[in-house]
């Protein structure tokens, strides 16, 4: 063998065994797997792997693979019952863990739903009930204007019946002065005409007997 085709061969071998120690292998399905101290059935069993087993690789080699089991021990393993994947029952068993994690989480989805739901109902009917104060405040507050509109418009028709009733009571006040005043001049047109009447009848007093038919003496008597 040249160094050449030497120097190949020890590279292909580090390029294999670097890339066997980077997978990670399982026993395959329905397998009983020995795991042995050399690359060889004549070797002695050190542990066995059964089905399902995981296993680090270590090394490659002809027909069989230096792994390393979960209890830490390191052995040679026929390759060919090795598989890059999990066995089915432990797939199915998986397939079903993360069954159960979906289930758990829409649950748990459901769950945070049913709050999001009922927060947003109660969030609803307090918008609602906010509206419905909100309107009932803006018809008191309309109810308040109206009042006060009212209480300014009673204001000023109370100033103005005020002012009429000045008015009336100066008016009354003058027509009572009248009226005195006219009284007053009832009384005194009556103690005139009544000076009147007494002075014609002292007049008439006087003037009767002199209308009165002297009689003659009858000398003849």
């Amino acid at each position: 063998m040249t160094p050449f085709r030497l120097f190949l061969s020890l590279l292909l071998i580090i390029s294999s065994v670097a890339v066997a120690q980077a997978r990670t292998v399982w026993v395959d399905d329905k397998v009983y797997l020995p795991v042995r101290t050399g690359a060889g059935s004549q070797f002695r069993i050190i542990e066995n792997a059964v089905s399902g087993t995981r296993m680090e690789v270590l090394e490659t080699g002809e027909g069989y693979t230096r792994v390393r089991t979960s209890k830490g021990n390191e052995g040679w393993v026929a390759s060919q019952y090795l598989s890059n994947q999990p066995i089915a029952e432990d797939r199915l068993q998986q397939a079903t863990r993360d069954l159960e994690t979906a289930r758990t989480e829409l649950a748990q989805a459901r769950e945070q739903l049913n709050a999001v739901t009922s927060e947003r109902d109660e969030l609803e009917s307090a918008e609602s009930n906010l509206s419905s104060r909100s309107q009932q405040l803006q018809t008191e507050l309309e109810r308040i204007k109206n009042i006060a509109a009212d209480s300014i418009n009673l204001e000023r028709r109370n100033r103005e019946l005020l002012e009429d009733n000045q008015k009336l009571r100066n008016d009354l006040e003058v027509l009572t002065a009248e009226n005195e005043r006219l009284e007053a001049g009832k009384e005194s047109d009556f103690m005139l005409l009544g000076a009147g009447l007494v002075f014609a009848g002292v007049l008439l007093a006087l003037l009767v007997p002199m209308l009165k038919p002297t009689r003659k003496t009858d000398n003849w008597a």
